[in-house]
């Protein structure tokens, strides 16, 4: 029953029971990603939607899939995937926030302190 609730009135960890109801009713699946993600659209395909597979974040959908869930590109990179370079990397999540974000050369979060020569700390006197 909690679970039912749940479902009932959140939407960061999955779909809601109104979207589940919108996409049975008028989705009709066009592709997944890598991240398992699932792409919807309804049949005249004029509304574009993703069912995330975990928590709701918007940085997990890959260039491919934001591009077509925006309506950039016609074709879904399932039918007309994308041309990659050899110097691209591969899509990353936003990692802010966790022990994976970048910190630069001195930061506080920088796992190793960096001995500086030419800094004096002030004393007062």
């Amino acid at each position: 029953m909690l679970n039912f609730i749940k479902r009932l009135f959140t939407w960061w960890d999955g779909q809601t029971i109104g979207t589940q109801l919108y996409t049975w009713r008028r989705g009709v699946l066009v592709g997944e990603d890598q991240a398992g993600n699932k792409f919807y659209q309804t049949r005249d395909g004029n509304r574009r939607w993703v069912i995330y597979s975990g928590e709701s974040e918007a940085s997990r959908v890959s260039p491919e899939w934001h591009g077509w869930l925006h309506m950039t590109f016609v074709d879904a990179p399932t039918t007309a995937p994308l041309a990659h370079q050899p110097w691209e990397k591969p899509h990353q999540e936003n990692l802010t926030g966790t022990r994976l974000a970048y910190a630069p050369p001195g930061s506080m979060r920088a796992e190793v302190a960096v001995a500086r020569a030419d800094y004096e700390a002030w004393q007062p006197e």
